[in-house]
């Protein structure tokens, strides 16, 4: 008996090992920093309003990543604020008034509509503004949110983050605040959430 769980225990082991000794520092991922990771899993996507690869991880990736998220590992957003020049740092804004208002998703949707689909030009704060506007939100409580302390504290946080997790292209994904996944070593997209999910429990 003893015998067929060790058997058991073995064979369920192989293909966790293999993927293990599949990914490699320095080739599928890039260890950001020597600090401690987050005090939770999690997996923070870095992207932007402006970026078509963005919009296309949002609309093809995306529902895979939340659908396959290993148990106890948190999603998280981070809107980079190095693409687009003063309309980018105004998205990334944008990005945190949402989140303060607790309409996130709704506004992520609204934004890369207007963006790629409507292929709306936004070049001014009042250009993001009416489109929160149009989506039903109303213009004194955007208002109230975009002039508050906490949104522009989380902004500034924002470009903070992507900068000490050295990002330089979006979409990308950074895991446990450590390790940032490489893009030049997958063959898939597939294959750049087996690594996000691996790295989540590694």
């Amino acid at each position: 008996m003893k015998k067929i769980l060790f058997m058991a225990a073995a064979l369920f082991l192989v293909p966790m090992l293999s993927q293990a000794a599949q990914y490699k520092e320095g080739v599928h991922y890039t260890v950001i920093h020597d600090g401690a990771e987050t005090a939770k899993p999690e997996i923070k996507e870095y992207f932007s309003f402006l970026c078509g690869h963005c919009f296309n991880f949002y609309q093809t990736v995306l529902p895979k990543l939340k659908k396959g998220l290993p148990e106890g590992v948190t999603f998280k957003q981070s809107h980079v604020d190095f693409l687009g020049g003063k309309v980018g740092v105004e998205l990334t804004k944008a990005f945190a008034v949402a989140y303060q208002l607790n309409i996130s998703a709704k506004m992520e949707k609204a934004f890369f509509n207007a963006i790629h689909v409507q292929r709306k030009r936004l070049v001014s704060a009042d250009d993001i503004r009416q489109v929160f506007i149009s989506n039903g939100v109303d213009a004194k409580k955007y208002d109230a949110a975009a002039s508050s302390f906490m949104v522009n504290a989380q902004a500034k946080k924002m470009g903070q983050d992507a900068r000490k997790a050295k990002v330089t292209g979006v979409p990308d994904l950074v895991v446990n605040g450590k390790y940032r996944i490489e893009k030049g070593a997958i063959k898939s997209w597939d294959d750049y959430l087996a690594i996000a999910f691996y790295l989540a429990k590694k």
